[in-house]
């Protein structure tokens, strides 16, 4: 008795030092194809392994428990006991088989396994005890759940489909996680004859009664299956490998080609939406096609979590006319104004403008570089607000020789832009197109208007991280930006009116030659890219941004609404240090009293350049001789009248761009013109030569009050400290300013008439 224990003894001491011996795990003896899904678990694309089967290694876990207890039902009820072989089956096979009577199997799943992963021929006796001997070594160093995994990814289906992972998508278009009870017992037996149960289309009557009749065994074991036993008769229906998706091939190639990607690749991409995308890039290439527009790429990203949810790599993937294998969002190319907003936003960060600003777009040269605008002409005094929005390329220049750091060059650096030639290589041409993007760095920086600023990542793969981000704009110059861009008119503005349409912030851009056109945007939580072009480079003049770009742009935000028709723009919050302001519209500065129109514009307290606007001034002028009035003249003569005094080289740009403004008369022959002029303010607080004691502790808690008298006919007061500005009051009101730190401080009010007090204020900190 002692020795047959001590024999069991060394056998489990064997079998153990057997499985601990490190070898080959089975997955890793069992190729295996890729599955590409979508955000939904949709198959966009199944590969095959390398031994050119479709085979997708699926875990155990990932299996419907129906199947793996059907199988073991149908094939191997003894699998979780015997060693390997089960020896009353085999002597009963062995007797049968040599007796002359049917010939039988008594294969266990194991043996069943070691036939299908070492190829044996198991007809002969030979065969079949190297069979035996195989199943035994595979038990001794795996265990039962790794047997029964690989055994699954191995099972036989017909052309060359193997395992239920594969089968399961190809023949139901489903993870085998999602099997009915049909399918589950259906995919059980196909293996034990995969040449005649191969189905395509409906199922096979031999394949039906097999299911039928192992469902009736089926039942005996689970007798709650009777509630489903009117699911059986009914044929199931399957499709072939012919309909097997090849969905997204350009991402689904890309992800595919990166090292390392495993079994399963599950995307952020939405079907549906990339349906959309593919139907309206052809059809619009299509309809386009008379011009010589003949290619065209599209990208759609949720900004919420920088997910691509659709992605067109070319207009046709399997036109070798166009290169249509080429993935276009990933391409460098160039990309006009279509930077032009990250421009405006580093202008307004750096205290250069505000959206009311009022900038030059006249004839100018940068050194040896002269800038024309597209359309070749010139509109003179332009605002931020529509220099931006019509894309004005000198204003745009003149702000990018003015950036200090960091400058466009850095913040493409920044934003991760790759493969940049050296700052001098571009210059201040890189404001107009000058270097290259791809459509996926496009998409990010768009992605950062949606995120105040904020640059992220994008996202391909579900499991991909959300990262954290890194702020190269501030919140209120992406806001400002943003607002801007939702006033760009669509192409077909006077078609869409009356249409309950998402706003939607986009620009467009052209680069030089005609070889690109952009349109980028964001519309509800969406970013979406556009870019038509060749992938050759060659230039056809129907390559204009708005003209080309811009209209499929439009089709496509369209689409989505209309797929999406509970699509919401976001709840934009507005920025708390940012607040609007009451501009003179002439000049984009804060009004006189003789201003004669305003208007509102985002401001950025402290950073924001303003001062009181001198455009529009009352002038007395002398009817007889009309000439500004001399003290003396009578006053029955005198007539009051409002002008704007532009400065010299401003008066010529409103003249070249045929808008003359209308000149102040010439002064009279005497030594001064009457004008009105008043008392200016006085500073009331803080006291001259006062020291304002706060304590550090409460920095940014507490205030110095600031008061002035005014004359009567003041309306408005605006305040600056040194160069900014501050806020407006009334006369006599008091403005609680918040000190930054100690030191001294430059106080200056003035009136809506131009008329100035100013008073140093001394602050000094103390614990």
């Amino acid at each position: 008795m002692h020795r047959y224990a001590l024999v069991a003894c060394c056998l489990l001491a064997l079998a153990t030092a057997l499985r601990l011996w490190p070898h080959q795990t089975l997955r890793q003896q069992i190729a295996s194809s890729t599955a590409v899904f979508d955000a939904d678990g949709r198959l966009l694309r199944l590969t095959l392994a390398g031994d050119q089967q479709y085979r997708l290694w699926t875990p155990l876990e990932d299996v419907a428990p129906t199947f793996t207890q059907a199988l073991l039902l149908h094939e191997d009820r003894h699998f979780r006991w015997h060693p390997g072989v089960n020896p009353p089956a085999l002597l009963r096979a062995v007797v049968e088989t040599y007796s002359g009577g049917a010939r039988q199997g008594a294969s266990t799943i194991t043996m069943q396994l070691a036939r299908l992963l070492y190829g044996l021929n198991t007809r002969t006796p030979a065969g079949k005890l190297r069979q035996i001997v195989d199943a035994l070594w595979l038990e001794l160093r795996y265990s039962k759940h790794d047997i029964l995994e690989a055994e699954i990814n191995l099972l036989p289906y017909g052309q060359n489909i193997q395992g239920v992972g594969a089968a399961s998508l190809v023949y139901f278009g489903k993870t085998p996680d999602h099997l009915s009870l049909p399918e589950a017992l259906s995919l059980v037996l196909i293996p034990q004859s995969p040449a005649a149960r191969s189905p395509d289309g409906e199922e096979p009557p031999g394949l039906r009664a097999a299911r039928l009749r192992l469902f009736d065994s089926w039942a005996q074991q689970h007798p709650q299956a009777h509630a489903v036993a009117e699911l059986m008769p009914p044929p199931l229906h399957f499709r072939g490998l012919d309909q097997l998706p090849f969905a997204a091939p350009h991402l689904s190639n890309a992800l595919l080609a990166q090292p390392g990607h495993g079994e399963v690749i599950r995307t952020t991409l939405d079907s549906g939406l990339q349906r959309l995308l593919e139907e309206r890039v052809r059809s619009y290439v299509k309809r386009q096609s008379r011009i010589g527009i003949v290619n065209a790429s599209a990208m759609l990203v949720d900004a919420r979590d920088l997910s691509v949810k659709a992605l067109v790599g070319s207009a046709d993937f399997f036109n070798g006319d166009i290169g249509g294998q080429v993935n276009g969002a990933f391409a460098k190319r160039s990309p006009g104004s279509a930077l032009k907003p990250f421009l405006y936003a580093l202008a307004m960060d750096q205290g250069l403008i505000h959206p009311q600003s009022v900038l030059k777009d006249a004839p100018a040269a940068f050194g040896p570089f002269s800038p024309e605008n597209f359309d070749g002409s010139f509109v003179g005094p332009i605002t931020a607000h529509d220099a931006l929005i019509r894309s004005r390329n000198i204003p745009a220049v003149t702000l990018a020789s003015r950036l200090s750091q960091p400058d466009l060059y850095d913040f493409l650096k920044l934003a991760g832009v790759s493969r940049m030639a050296s700052r001098e290589h571009y210059g201040l041409a890189l404001t107009l197109g000058g270097g290259e993007v791809t459509m996926e760095e496009m998409a990010r920086l768009y992605a950062m208007l949606a995120n105040r600023g904020v640059l992220h990542e994008l996202r391909y793969r579900q499991e991909d991280p959300q990262d954290s981000g890194m702020r190269l704009l501030s919140e209120e110059s992406s806001f400002m930006v943003r607002d801007i861009l939702k006033d760009n008119p669509r192409p077909d503005e006077v078609m869409a009116q009356g249409a309950a349409r998402l706003p939607v912030a986009w620009k467009t851009g052209t680069s030089w030659g005609f070889r690109d056109a952009w349109s980028a945007g964001l519309f509800g939580p969406y970013v979406l890219v556009v870019w038509v072009g060749n992938f050759d480079g060659s230039s056809n003049p129907a390559f204009v941004g708005v003209q080309a770009a811009a209209p499929l742009f439009f089709e496509i935000v369209d689409g989505v609404q209309a797929q999406q028709p509970g699509l919401k723009e976001p709840a934009w919050r507005v920025p708390s240090n940012l607040v609007r302001v009451e501009v003179c519209t002439a000049s984009g500065d804060l009004p006189n009293a003789e201003c004669p129109q305003k208007s509102s514009t985002w401001f950025i307290p402290g950073k924001s350049p303003i001062r009181l606007s001198t455009v529009h001034r009352r002038v007395l002028v002398n009817l007889r001789t009309g000439r500004q009035a001399c003290p003396g003249d009578p006053p029955e003569q005198l007539h009051g009248e409002v002008y704007e005094f532009w400065p010299s080289d401003l008066q010529r740009l409103f003249a070249q761009a045929g808008m003359p403004r209308r000149r102040p008369p010439p002064a009279g022959e005497c030594s001064g013109a009457i004008g009105a002029a008043g008392a200016p303010p006085a500073i009331t607080s803080p006291m001259t030569g006062a020291t304002y004691t706060l304590r550090a502790a409460r920095l940014g808690r507490e205030s110095v009050p600031l008061t002035a008298n005014a004359d009567a006919d003041v309306r408005s007061m605006y305040w600056f400290v040194g160069d900014s500005f501050v806020a407006a009051t009334g006369p006599g009101a008091t403005l609680q300013w918040t000190p930054p730190g100690g030191g001294s401080f430059q106080l200056r009010v003035v009136d809506d008439h131009g008329r100035a007090d100013t008073r140093e204020l001394r602050v000094a900190l103390t614990q």
